[in-house]
């Protein structure tokens, strides 16, 4: 799940702290939050309370590029940016079993990242058309597919994720699947049966 409490109905923070919980109920592996016009104190404190949301699962907290905002909150780790810090200085300042991922774009950014080392996933996309991102291109499966072959770590897709594109991404070798409409455009009380359904095509590795 990447978080964005504006597409919410009710978009406040209680309101986002409830569906990070709910999400984590219903299976989810990985929770982005990626609230980016908080500033560091706000954000703190809405990180903070989405880690105990989740206790009691087996969901983990990542924070979208604060690892500052990440270290001081108790969350599991952080997705960095393209022009984010990279990996290895995160590794070097952060926890033990700190998760760090990055997204990528391209088969040959995949390749020059893995090689820095340091991280432990990879997001790619859009893979398809998505109204999170509109006018931007779908990179397609195949694009998808070869960052898989450019990379040995697990490779997540977003960009327009349902059922029937996750059976797609699935079979072009995306360690999972991400998303933001998903999780923001329905009914919380919908969440467990539509996790369940992403869970069922890709069984053996879930739906972050």
């Amino acid at each position: 799940m990447i978080s964005d409490r504006h597409r919410l109905a009710d978009p406040c923070e209680e309101s986002l702290v409830t569906l990070v919980g709910a999400a984590a109920r219903a299976g989810v592996h990985l929770v982005q939050i990626r609230e980016r016009d908080l500033d560091g104190r706000a954000l703190v404190g809405l990180v903070a309370r989405c880690v105990r949301a989740v206790r009691g699962t087996r969901a983990r907290v990542l924070v979208n590029d604060r690892v500052d905002v990440a270290m001081a909150a108790g969350a599991d780790g952080v997705h960095l940016r393209g022009d984010s810090m990279p990996a290895d200085r995160v590794r070097a300042i952060a926890p033990r079993m700190f998760l760090v991922g990055r997204s990528v774009h391209s088969a040959d950014e995949a390749a020059r990242v893995t090689a820095g080392g340091g991280l432990d996933y990879l997001i790619f996309g859009p893979v398809f058309a998505t109204t999170s991102k509109p006018g931007a291109v779908p990179a397609g499966v195949g694009a998808l597919a070869d960052v898989v072959a450019a990379t040995a770590l697990p490779v997540i897709a977003i960009g327009g994720i349902t059922e029937a594109t996750a059976r797609e991404v699935e079979a072009a070798g995306a360690a999972g699947v991400a998303a933001i409409g998903l999780f923001s455009d329905g009914a919380i009380s919908e969440l467990p049966h539509a996790i369940a359904r992403i869970m069922r095509t890709i069984p053996a590795r879930g739906s972050r």
